[in-house]
C-alpha cells in the first residue's frame, strides 16, 4: 500500500451475525478504515444488507451499510479488498479462510481454527502486539487471528502482573452472547447456572499461554505457567466476567496491584487509535463492582474486588464480549498494524 493516510480496504464475513453486525457498527466514520464488501450465508447473497440483517444493536443500521448488496465469501468477490475481517462462526471459518490465504488474501479472523498455531499471530493488541512483528518476513498473504472472547478479556486484566505471576486460577461466568444469536435457548439458561462450556476451559488456559509468552522469528515460547480454569454460563446477555486468583513470585498489597493497574498502557493508547480505550485497565473502587449491568466498557476491562494477601491477589475482571472479545480486537489489531507500517 501507499502512503500512511490511504484508506484500509476491507469485507466483514458473517457481517449479519452478532459480531458482524458490531464490526459494521464500529467501523462507521472509521477514520481510515472503510467497509467495501460485507458476506453472508449463501441465502442471503445478492440481497441489500439492511434487507436482511436483524439488527440487534441499539441504534439503527449504520447508513453506508444499508445499501451494500452481500457477496459470497468466495476469493472472487474479495477482490478489491486490502484486509477480509472475518466473524464466521468457527464450524466454517477454516476452509473459507484457507482458501482466501491461498488466493492472496490476507486474514485477520475471530475463528478459533488455527489459533494456536506456532506461526499465527494470536493477537491482544495492548498484551502483545510486538507478535505482529513475525509478519514483516512472512511472503505473501498473512493470517492474523483474535483470541477467544474470555482470554481476550482476562490476559488484558493481568498483563501488567504477568511477568510475577507464578500460576493462575480462573473462574469465568459467561454472558450467553458468547454462544451467538442462536447459540442457547431461552429454557436452558433462564433462572439457571450451566457449569459447563464445551472447550472454553482449554481454550483459556491454552491460549493466554501464547499470548503472554514470545513469538519472534523462528522462536516460538508459550509463557509456561499453569492456567486452571472452570467455566460457567449465567444468564446474562452481555459481558464475561472472570474471577482471578494469582500465584505471585513476591507479596503485593493491594495499593501495588491498583498502581500496577491503573498505569498500564500500550503502544494503542501511545498512538491514540481510533478503536483503543484511553485506560485499557479500568479499576473500580466500589465494592459490589464490577457488574455487567452498570461497569459493562467497550473496550476496557474493568477491575474490582481487589485483594492482597501475601503472594497472592485476587480480581474480578469484566469485559465486553463482543467488543473487545471479539468486533472491536479486530479492528483495533488492523490499526495496531498500520501504525506499525504492516499495512
Amino acid at each position: 500500500m501507499g502512503g500512511v493516510m490511504d484508506k484500509v480496504r476491507v469485507s466483514i464475513l458473517g457481517a449479519t451475525g452478532l459480531v458482524g453486525q458490531w464490526m459494521v457498527k464500529l467501523l462507521e466514520n472509521h477514520p481510515y478504515i472503510e467497509v467495501t464488501a460485507l458476506s453472508a450465508s449463501p441465502g442471503k447473497v445478492g440481497q441489500r444488507y439492511g434487507d436482511v440483517v436483524k439488527w440487534f444493536i441499539e441504534g439503527d443500521v449504520p447508513e453506508y451499510a444499508r445499501g451494500i448488496k452481500l457477496t459470497s465469501t468466495d476469493p472472487v468477490d474479495q477482490r478489491n479488498v486490502d484486509v477480509v475481517l472475518s466473524a464466521l462462526p468457527n464450524d466454517v471459518a477454516e476452509p473459507v479462510e484457507a482458501k482466501l490465504l491461498e488466493a492472496g488474501l490476507n486474514v485477520i479472523s475471530n475463528a478459533s481454527p488455527r489459533r494456536m498455531d506456532p506461526n499465527v499471530p494470536l493477537i491482544n493488541p495492548e498484551v502483545n502486539w510486538q507478535h505482529l512483528e513475525v509478519l514483516r518476513e512472512s511472503k505473501g498473504s498473512w493470517l492474523v487471528k483474535n483470541p477467544n472472547c474470555t482470554s481476550a478479556i482476562i490476559t488484558l486484566a493481568i498483563k501488567p502482573l504477568a511477568e510475577h505471576i507464578k500460576e493462575l486460577y480462573v473462574t469465568t461466568l459467561q454472558a450467553v452472547s458468547g454462544a451467538g444469536y442462536m447459540g442457547l435457548s431461552y429454557l436452558a439458561i433462564e433462572g439457571n447456572v450451566i457449569p459447563f462450556i464445551k472447550g472454553e476451559e482449554d481454550k483459556i488456559a491454552a491460549e493466554s499461554n501464547k499470548m503472554l509468552g514470545i513469538m519472534g522469528k523462528g522462536k516460538y515460547e508459550p509463557w509456561g505457567r499453569p492456567v486452571r480454569v472452570t467455566s460457567i454460563r449465567v444468564p446474562v446477555k452481555y459481558g464475561h466476567m472472570a474471577s482471578i486468583f494469582m500465584v505471585m513470585d513476591k507479596e503485593y498489597s493491594v495499593d501495588d496491584v491498583k498502581r500496577e493497574l491503573t498505569g498500564f498502557k500500550s503502544l494503542p493508547q501511545e498512538a491514540n487509535l481510533p478503536t483503543a480505550p484511553p485506560r485499557p485497565i479500568i479499576v473500580s473502587d466500589r465494592p459490589d463492582a464490577p457488574q455487567p449491568a452498570r461497569d459493562l466498557d467497550h473496550m476496557a476491562v474493568t477491575v474490582g474486588r481487589l485483594m492482597a494477601s501475601g503472594n497472592v491477589v485476587r480480581m474480578v475482571a469484566l469485559g465486553d464480549n463482543l467488543v473487545r472479545g471479539a468486533a472491536g480486537i479486530t479492528i483495533l489489531t488492523l490499526e495496531t498494524m498500520r501504525a506499525m507500517r504492516l499495512i
